[in-house]
């Protein structure tokens, strides 16, 4: 079993994206061993993307990311990382395979309504950076 960080981002928060992409969530056979909604502090948010700190959109990353609430989501399966980037498409929705939720739902590369954590290591940096000790289902 891995486990694996997702988010639903603002702009799919809301649009009132939650119910559906959670529902594929279940339906793809994954378990939802934490989830919270939240507006995601600036210093969190800093953290989370700052493999990104030198480039130019840092600050509208931050800005948007942080700009209405999310719904941080801990998934727990057989290849949860890969099958959740799988699922969401490719970063830019006008590249992204047909049936994924950016394919779906997202209008732009900025916003694309989902993340999800690219490696093992990037799984566990954020989990620990959105729940705290306890918060996640054993």
């Amino acid at each position: 079993m891995e486990r694996t960080f997702a988010m639903i981002k603002p702009d799919g928060v809301r649009r009132g994206l939650t119910p559906e992409i959670l529902a594929r969530i279940h339906r793809k056979g994954y378990r939802v061993v934490g989830l919270k909604q939240m507006v995601i502090p600036r210093e969190v948010a800093q953290a989370h993307y700052g493999e990104h700190k030198e480039r130019p959109f840092f600050g509208e990353l931050v800005d948007f990311i942080t700009g209405g609430p999310v719904v941080a989501i801990a998934l727990e399966g057989e290849n949860a990382i890969t099958g959740w980037r799988a699922m969401m498409g490719a970063t830019n929705p006008a590249n992204a395979a047909p049936g994924t939720i950016r394919a779906d739902f997202a209008t732009t590369t900025g916003e694309n309504v989902t993340h999800g954590s690219d490696s093992p290591e990037s799984a566990e940096r954020e989990l620990g950076l959105f729940f705290k000790e306890g918060e996640l289902l054993k």
